[in-house]
């Protein structure tokens, strides 16, 4: 693509959400003041002054904040946008006043007076967009949240300078009144949306019906919320992407018009055609463009636009025609529902599926759908670029502006993880490829609330042009920022883990635990992983050293909780090894000893440091369902389906422990009890001579997931017991064994 194309692509991108009035930007400085007084309180708050002007931007046209004063006089705050204030805001609290902002806490101890910006700072992004969210992350994070949860993500957003996110909120009462009007009935609307837990493998076709029904009360706490984000959203400047069709319809179509033109889809993730195979209306049938708009209008009218719409069709499922007509076709029916409505409009697409399913897209089809749609008009997320970019295979998506994303994390898994030094080095590079058509940095975890020190990083690299030089140096900085103070031993501790866990690289390399902890169990489990275990181990006991002079803070505490998880996680793959050598070798005792150890005393004990902190609490995740609900009846259908979700995932086990967390009450109720059985059965067949029976044990322990989803029990949403107690003496059990290799 020539050079001057792609100037134009990315200048239309540039401009396609500049301007704005006077009264935006007063608008847009005023949300940062209020978050600035969240954040900080009304008194610290009023040593800031803030403003917005978008003549700061007006030769790049990118997001730019200026910032000065400090020292006595208030520090000045100047930024394009209200985003870019709020990052230049970010900027100054963690790089002058050494401040930490975070999922899991931030450390916020003001220097007094306030320091100065030695000389006026003025700094611009690189890219127009800093994106954020997967549309999965509405399902494995989001699900239960309510306003106040809301509002702490979104002033975390914002301090992170994202610009560009999805707000798929309160979509399925739209839906309900275009389905009503197309005829069908409340009935075969009730029995096409899936759960709560699921509506995001609804939302891309993938799924329908599982977990259902929803209840009215959810589309009215929904369309409550989506108002409140969205004015939250608009108000810092930022830009929600709104949801589209994508030609997914509901079967009971057919009977309304029995002559429209679908084709039933293959099944997906494990699930038969009770809740996949789901119906995919031709580009060419005229009832795609009716319901295409129908929908937009509708949702418009409802939220208005700010004229940038997500849609997959083809997600993780193959197209009924490889034939790049039909591809294009496909593709341009759907963009052409959205131009009717808005002409403005630009499609956010996942490029996911042409990373998913290789084979099929081969260079044919990719460009039938890339070029289906006018240049600067299709906007493309590489969504896991930090590991399998997709632009250096398709020349930069064939001259489509895209979005370097990090994807990170996928089911939401607890378990220390990252590629840093690919996330470090992945923008520049994407800049630099020749005529490249990066419009953005992006974050797409299919789950949050976890590494923090990845999102740092990347939210980071989007205001920089460059990677950081010296990430040891980083990640150093990174640990005094979030615990408040320097320590040697949390320095070596965290250079440790950049070392290791945070440097996943190879075959072994994966943002999805496989951990023999979270997964059930068998002889062929696989313990390998991509990092020295002596790492974890070593920088746990360099944290537990500095917890006599860090222990009050609560990043800490979190941290020696995680790294604590992380080493018991170890610990059960080392002991579950122990216990398979022994039964290979139909050694009984040591057997005994090593399933008596992992079930009886470590995962029990895991269970309680866990316990130890609201936020690895299995309670507070179904306290969240619950509260959703406006009667017991809907409590209850919450709790199953998030019971459902963290194990089972389908009626059968489908996509069984994708969503694993670790959590006190999940540990204990769901992963020990597995664990016992396989144990026990382990035993018995030594002890009875006779082959194990890998299908017999599956065929008990589905009786037990299946027991845990439909239990009612209920469990401690309140944190018991002391981290720092709790881990140094799981520390004292089993450290010396491992130094002294008598595990």
């Amino acid at each position: 693509m020539e050079a001057a194309a792609v100037a134009a692509v990315l200048g239309f991108l540039v401009l396609a959400a500049a301007g704005g009035s006077a009264g935006d930007e007063a608008r847009e400085a005023a949300a940062v003041r209020e978050l600035l007084a969240r954040l900080l309180g009304p008194g610290p708050a009023a040593a800031f002054s803030v403003s917005v002007q978008r003549s700061l931007a007006a030769e790049s046209g990118l997001d730019t904040y200026r910032l000065s004063g400090g020292a006595g006089a208030p520090v000045r705050v100047l930024g394009s946008t209200g985003v870019a204030a709020a990052a230049g805001l970010h900027r100054y609290l963690r790089d002058f006043c050494g401040c930490h902002v975070a999922w899991s806490g931030s450390q916020l101890r003001l220097p007094e007076p306030l320091p100065a910006v030695p000389e006026e700072l003025t700094e611009a992004t690189p890219n127009r967009y800093r994106y954020y969210q997967n549309v999965c992350t509405h399902s494995y994070s989001f699900v239960w949240w309510d306003w106040a949860r809301w509002e702490r993500e979104l002033d975390w957003m914002a301090l992170n300078g994202i610009n560009l996110a999805l707000a798929w909120s309160g979509q399925e009462a739209i839906w309900q009144r275009v389905y009503l009007a197309l005829g069908l009935t409340q009935s075969e609307i009730d029995e096409y949306f899936t759960g709560p837990a699921f509506l995001a493998w609804e939302r891309m076709g993938n799924l329908h019906t599982w977990g259902g029904p929803l209840p009215r009360s959810w589309h009215l706490k929904q369309l409550y919320l989506q108002h409140r984000i969205l004015d939250r959203m608009r108000s810092f400047g930022m830009i929600p992407v709104l949801p589209a069709f994508a030609g997914h319809v509901p079967k009971a179509l057919t009977r309304v018009f029995p002559q429209i033109n679908v084709t039933q889809l293959g099944s997906w993730g494990h699930f038969n055609c009770s809740y996949s195979c789901s119906f995919l209306l031709a580009p060419e049938d005229p009832l795609f463009p009716v319901i295409g708009s129908l929908f937009l209008r509708e949702l418009t009218k409802e939220f208005g636009t700010d004229h940038i719409y997500g849609a997959d069709t083809f997600n993780e499922m193959l197209p009924p025609s490889s034939e790049p007509s039909y591809l294009a076709a496909a593709t341009a029916s759907v963009y052409q529902a959205m131009i009717t409505v808005d002409p403005d409009a630009v499609w956010l697409l996942q490029g996911w599926l042409f990373q998913h399913q290789p084979q099929f897209w081969g260079p044919a089809q990719v460009r039938a759908v890339l070029g289906a749609v006018p240049r600067g008009r299709l906007l493309i997320l590489d969504l896991f670029a930090e590991s399998q970019p997709v632009y250096l295979r398709t020349a930069s998506f064939h001259g489509q502006p895209f979005i370097w994303c990090m994807l990170h994390n996928f089911g939401g898994n607890h378990g220390l993880f990252g590629a840093l030094e690919a996330v470090n080095q992945g923008p520049a590079a994407a800049r630099l490829f020749p005529n490249s058509t990066m419009v953005g940095t992006g974050m797409a975890p299919e789950g949050i609330g976890q590494n923090e020190v990845v999102y740092a990083l990347m939210a980071e690299l989007g205001w920089r042009k460059d990677p950081v030089a010296d990430l040891e140096a980083w990640v150093t900085s990174f640990a005094a920022r979030r615990y408040g103070v320097d320590s040697k031993e949390t320095e070596v501790a965290w250079r440790l883990l950049l070392g290791s866990v945070y440097n996943c690289s190879g075959e072994a390399c994966t943002g999805h635990n496989r951990s023999p902890l979270v997964r059930r169990p068998s002889l062929q489990m696989v313990t390998t992983v991509w990092y020295n275990r002596s790492a974890v181990f070593e920088a746990w006991r360099l944290l537990l050293a500095a917890a006599p002079t860090l222990a009050k803070s609560p990043t800490f505490r979190y941290d020696l909780l995680d790294v604590t998880r992380q080493a018991a996680q170890e610990l059960v793959s080392l002991y579950y090894t122990e216990a398979r050598t022994a039964y290979l070798n139909k050694e009984l005792v040591p057997l005994m000893r090593a399933a008596g150890i992992l079930v009886y005393e470590l995962l029990p004990a895991l269970d309680g440091v866990l316990a130890s902190d609201s936020r690895f609490l299995l309670g507070t995740w179904l306290e969240q369902a619950r509260a959703v609900a406006v009667s017991e009846t809907d409590a209850r259908f919450y709790e199953q389906n998030g019971r459902y979700q963290l194990t089972l995932w389908g009626p059968e086990g489908n996509i069984l422990d994708y969503a694993n967390k670790q959590l006190a009450g999940l540990v204990a109720g769901y992963y020990a009890p597995r664990w016992e059985l396989f144990m026990q059965m382990l035993v018995e067949s030594l002890v009875q001579g006779r082959p194990f029976q890998q299908h017999h044990f599956e065929e008990n322990a589905f009786q037990l997931e299946q027991s845990f989803v439909f239990s009612t029990q209920r469990y401690p949403s309140q944190p018991q017991g002391d981290t720092v107690d709790l881990a140094k003496k799981l520390f004292l059990k089993y450290y010396p064994r491992l130094v002294a290799g008598t595990l």
